[in-house]
């Protein structure tokens, strides 16, 4: 939305193996993977504050889509990854709901 890069974002063109991000290294650890998407959201409330709902975007192939649509879609995606989560902890205890 903001128009920076980050180090650890997809590649244009892999030349790693197709499995090779799948791979569990040392790092790999919930405590970390939890601080990583903490200080992503920090980032993201920052740009999002820093910008009226109405400004555009800054990527040239997404410049229709302004900052409403991104926030927007930051929540249907949540929403979509914790309903898998909610069917895989089912799955696993059998409990529902709350």
């Amino acid at each position: 939305m903001g128009g920076r890069e980050f180090p650890d974002e997809w590649p244009t063109v892999k030349t790693e193996p197709r499995d090779a991000d799948l791979m569990v290294g040392e790092n790999d650890t919930v405590d970390h993977w939890v601080a990583c998407y903490r200080e992503q959201i920090e980032q993201s409330r920052a740009v999002a504050a820093s910008m009226d709902l109405d400004s555009p975007c800054a990527r040239p192939d997404l410049i229709e889509c302004n900052v409403r649509y991104v926030l927007f879609h930051m929540i249907e995606e949540t929403a979509r990854h914790a309903g898998h989560a909610d069917i895989i902890r089912e799955t696993l205890d059998g409990s529902r709901g709350m």
